[in-house]
């Protein structure tokens, strides 16, 4: 059965995103981007709510017209233009991008069908709100968050009003160079406790 994995970056204080969606102050170098490459290579579907969906379909595409895109930017456009994607979405009526399932309603039952699937694990990249409400219904099976040294004091907070608790085991911790620290968390009921 495959997982539903949150990869998120936050910030010391809980976010997502700054007040406007800001991401810049996000710690991204060599040795962070390295970390991720190994979350992806681990996904069989990323999954979007509709923000970071319409924010990723504008962006990637374009890369592969791009006359010098760096390696690592040619070999994720690549990848995600190829990779079964999903967005969750009430309002969106269709989706262009290649290889995108639109799923609108019954959250908890689409997933549970999609973890039945074969195949590597679902990733949720961002999309916080997606994310929030996977929270809620306690969906998520695994935490890679990469906590950033900074304080936003405001923003898209990820575990807004969580009225679930969720017992977690620690998996990993690594402190990166530049301060960040990329946590691994794995829920308890996934492991029979």
């Amino acid at each position: 059965m495959r997982n539903v994995v949150l990869f998120m970056h936050i910030s010391l204080d809980g976010f997502a995103a700054g007040p406007n969606g800001e991401l810049d102050w996000i710690t991204y170098d060599e040795e962070l981007e390295k970390y991720a490459e190994g979350i992806v290579a681990t996904v069989g579907s990323p999954l979007y709510g509709r923000v970071t969906y319409q924010m990723m379909e504008s962006y990637w595409p374009t890369v592969l017209d791009d006359p010098s895109p760096s390696k690592h930017a040619l070999e994720h456009a690549q990848w995600i233009q190829e990779v079964p994607k999903v967005v969750f979405s009430k309002t969106l009526e269709t989706v262009e991008w290649q290889n995108t399932t639109l799923i609108k309603d019954n959250l908890a039952e689409e997933i549970a069908k999609l973890k039945q699937q074969p195949g590597k694990d679902l990733v949720i990249f961002g999309s916080p709100g997606l994310a929030q409400t996977l929270i809620e219904l306690d969906l998520i099976d695994e935490y890679r968050l990469t906590l950033n040294p900074v304080i936003l004091g405001q923003g898209m907070p990820i575990f807004k009003d969580a009225e679930v608790r969720s017992d977690l085991t620690l998996v990993d911790a690594k402190t990166l160079a530049s301060g960040v620290v990329a946590l691994h968390y794995k829920t308890k009921r996934d492991q029979g406790e």
